[in-house]
């Protein structure tokens, strides 16, 4: 498919997802495209090749899922919530990574190419389709300080958590004392529980099979 047509499909089907088109999408999803063109990759993919992380979430994230196909379903995007429209892309066999963030130079380029829109939005939504590469993107070839293979995990993987019994998946828990524990009760939560609310006793005993004994 020609890359024009191609942009302007992306583009079509990010605004559909999002209700409009906004210029964090246009980054989005030129974004993802450039990965594809540096790794060498045909995207978007409906494997698990391309791996993604995501420094911000919001309409610059729906761009750049619809260009790779990385999705949280798929268990091939990730977030960390650094507030920036950047992004690492992972080419999962070769191990092959590169992070892409918009030139900080981009929002007054974008003036310059279009001085007569009756907004910076405006001026924004037009220069990011037109802008090119080398000049809209900072490219930066990384090494993971983290395993990619124990983030992904293997299938199956699962245990129950020996304070509040609930599965844990994926092999996300957290081995306190040879036994295993859930982030939220080894500590590490987003959230607390109210004071009325029950907690289990982290020494109620288990059985072999990780479940818990009835009494």
């Amino acid at each position: 498919m020609d890359d024009l047509l191609k942009f302007n499909d992306l583009l079509a089907e990010s605004a559909r997802r999002h209700d409009h088109l906004c210029p964090r999408q246009v980054i989005g999803v030129r974004m993802g495209m450039l990965a594809g063109k540096l790794l060498q990759l045909d995207l978007p993919r409906s494997d698990k090749q391309l791996f993604t992380f995501l420094e911000t979430d919001g309409c610059f994230a729906d761009g750049v899922t619809v260009a790779t196909g990385c999705t949280l379903g798929h268990r091939t995007l990730r977030l960390y919530d650094y507030g920036k429209a950047a992004a690492t892309f992972v080419d999962v066999k070769s191990e092959q990574a590169v992070r892409i963030a918009p030139s900080p130079k981009l929002r007054a380029l974008a003036a310059q190419i279009v001085p007569d829109a009756k907004s910076s939005w405006h001026a924004q939504l037009i220069a990011y389709q037109q802008i090119l590469d080398e000049l809209m993107f900072d490219v930066t070839w990384v090494t993971l300080d983290l395993s990619l293979s124990d983030l992904i995990s293997r299938h199956g993987m699962r245990v129950n958590c020996v304070s509040c019994g609930e599965e844990i998946i994926n092999e996300r828990e957290v081995m306190v004392n040879e036994k295993p524990f859930c982030r939220t009760c080894a500590g590490d939560s987003y959230y607390h529980r109210n004071p009325d609310t029950a907690v289990v006793d982290a020494l109620e005993p288990i059985s072999e099979n990780n479940q818990r004994v009835a009494e």
